[in-house]
């Protein structure tokens, strides 16, 4: 009987880190979406800015840790935290710590649901047959074009999209690739938001996050998901040829 428990539970501690994910995701909902608001950031405006002039790098690591956890834990805020970056730190700085902080994010949720339920699907995936076996294998052949359009399509939300490739055996160079490169267009489009946000809360309004669908923002966004899924229209073109 030991020996059978001793073997569960090096099982069980692979499921931990994703476990704890989920827990965090359901109580920071509960506790947190009313505090990390744009209310939140436009009372606490002028103490960040001064924090920002006298200790630049240590609002830094705070900023970057704090978005981390929000998407590392799925938070509340991620939106709310872009914009953030942009209106502390200006476009370009601003672009890099949202992007960087985001990749980190999604890095621990795909590692952690990798370490447990992921390979468990994963191998029965591998060992299946029939059609689960053939989307396995086609999305083994096109991991970066799909990861690609995962992160340029908007209606894809961001936990999805760090947690489906972990769970059906997405490469990790892969994942990081396309997570660091295609999230910079939705993270320059918060992000310059966040710039105008002084003279957006001196009107006494709130930022416009609907600019995200306007033609002139999602029209080369989708472009570039257009590019991204090229390669995979090309392989099915050929494939059918060849048959």
């Amino acid at each position: 009987m030991t020996e059978t428990r001793d073997n569960h539970k090096p099982g069980l501690r692979r499921h931990l880190p994703l476990l704890l994910i989920l827990v965090a995701a359901v109580v920071g909902y509960f506790t947190l979406r009313d505090q990390l608001t744009f209310d939140t950031l436009r009372e606490n405006r002028e103490a960040l800015l001064a924090f920002r002039d006298q200790n630049y790098l240590a609002l830094v690591l705070v900023f970057v840790g704090a978005y981390v956890a929000i998407v590392a834990f799925s938070l509340p805020g991620a939106a709310v935290t872009s914009v953030t970056g942009g209106f502390l730190f200006g476009l370009v700085a601003g672009t890099v710590f949202n992007v960087v902080s985001a990749t980190i994010g999604a890095v621990l949720i795909f590692l952690a649901a990798r370490a447990g339920l992921g390979r468990m699907l994963e191998a029965r995936l591998e060992t299946s047959e029939g059609r689960l076996h053939q989307i396995k294998q086609r999305l083994n052949e096109n991991e970066v074009s799909v990861m690609f359009l995962m992160r340029l399509v908007p209606v894809v939300p961001f936990f999805v999209a760090n947690l489906l490739p972990a769970l059906v055996g997405v490469k990790f160079g892969n994942f990081l690739l396309t997570t660091a490169l295609g999230i910079i267009p939705g993270a320059l489009v918060f992000t310059s938001i966040g710039v105008g946000l002084g003279e957006v809360f001196a009107r006494g309004e709130d930022p416009d996050l609907s600019l995200l669908w306007a033609p002139e923002v999602i029209g080369p966004i989708l472009g570039l998901a257009v590019l991204a899924a090229l390669p995979m229209v090309i392989k099915a073109v050929r494939g059918r040829k060849e048959i």
